[in-house]
Parts: structure tokens; sequence; C-alpha cells
């Protein structure tokens, strides 16, 4: 018996499921400026799918005097508001594209480097059961770049990561994708995914279809990237 075209679909939160990273940017920005301290685009960009305690290290090195956990929090809870009181900013297609695995019984997982209690909050607000399983960046042995994030979705989800497609909009979530084994797709957002390595690069996730998804595991065994 073979094995199924795609076992799994696992999702990248931040960019590439919901346009939060005008959230994060807002807010960051506000945090930067309440300590004496600047913070323009192109810092906020380099900080674009990074561990929220990388993200907050830079902060402190912007003059920023919080402790690391204290500003994640800060930051979480302000991108959280943003949720509550104006929904979900859905990237284009991914809404459809997550029903349509879901009504073809494609397990999927979240996979993010936000807080349990926002991806949780993200996966609330969806109106349907939109996720199998999440992990979150407090859940994660290590964060990205490093695969363990979606090597503990797989397992939770019982499916052999080299069965899975992962959607990625950042360097270092990509990077993590590829690293796992799974077939890796790149959306790119607000940062550039050339040269990363991807298994395919879609401008946009609109108009795609669970068999679109399914032709980018095919992709990969025939570049050779099956292990």
């Amino acid at each position: 018996m073979t094995s199924p075209p795609l076992s799994a679909v696992l999702w990248d939160m931040d960019g590439t499921l919901v346009d939060s990273e005008p959230y994060w940017i807002t807010a960051e920005t506000a945090l930067v400026e309440d300590h004496g301290g600047t913070w323009d685009h192109e810092q906020a960009l380099q900080l674009v799918g990074l561990a929220l305690e990388d993200s907050a290290r830079a902060f402190q090195h912007a003059g920023v005097r919080m402790s690391t956990g204290a500003i994640i929090d800060h930051l979480t809870s302000a991108v959280m508001t943003r949720f509550a009181t104006d929904g979900i900013p859905w990237r284009p297609g991914a809404r459809e594209l997550l029903a349509e695995l879901r009504e073809a019984g494609v397990k999927t997982a979240l996979v993010t480097m936000s807080m349990r209690r926002m991806a949780t909050t993200v996966a609330d607000l969806i109106d349907f059961d939109a996720f199998d399983v999440i992990v979150a960046g407090d859940d994660a042995n290590r964060p990205k770049p490093f695969p363990d994030p979606y090597l503990q979705a797989c397992e939770a989800l019982g499916v052999d990561v080299a069965d899975a497609v992962a959607i990625e909009d950042s360097p270092n979530g990509l990077r993590a994708a590829l690293a796992s084994g799974a077939a890796s797709l790149g959306v790119p957002h607000m940062v550039s995914l050339e040269g990363v390595g991807a298994h395919a690069l879609w401008p946009t996730l609109a108009g795609r279809t669970v068999s679109d998804l399914a032709s980018v595991r095919t992709a990969r065994d025939h570049r050779g990237g099956h292990r």
C-alpha cells in the first residue's frame, strides 16, 4: 500500500496564515519609543521569523529596560488586543485553503514561534475546527530555524515529516521546515525567500488547492529531497 500524497500540512502563523506582522511592528515601535529609543522599518524586518527571545534581546539593545519575559508578554498582549478588536487579518487564500484541507481530511498543525496563548487565540477565532495540533514558541524544544517545532508537530500528528508540506513566509521559518525534511513551500510576504532553498515558491495562496499542495511534495521528491 502506498502512502497518501499528502499526510499533513504544517502552517506557520504570523505572515503566512495571518497578516499580523504590521501588528507586531506597531507594538515593537511603540515599546522602543516609550523607552526613549527609535525603531525603523528595516530593523523590524530583521526580526521577521525570529524567535521571540532573540527579538527581545534586540529590543533590550535598543534601550528597552525590561526583562526578556516581560518584553515577550507585553508584545504578545498588544498583538492579541489587535486580534480581539480587529479580528483575524487573513493572508490571501489562507482561510480558503485551510478550510479545503479540513474538508479533505488532511491533518493540519499550526507551528509558530508566537506564544501558545496567542496561537490558541487565533485558532479559537477561526469559525471552523482548523488545527489538529498547535506547536508554539513556548512548546518548542528549540526555536526555528531549528527543525524541532516541525518535528514535534509531526510526532503529535502521528505522521512522517517527509509526507507533510510546511508553509512559511520567512527565511528562518523556511530553514526550519527544510531541516525537518518536510516538503517546504515559501510564500513571501515582507521579506524575500529567494535563495533559501524552498521546494516551491508561490507569490500567494489565493486560488491554490489541496492538489497544488500535494504537488509541492512531488516536486521535493523529484529534486531528491526525500530522506
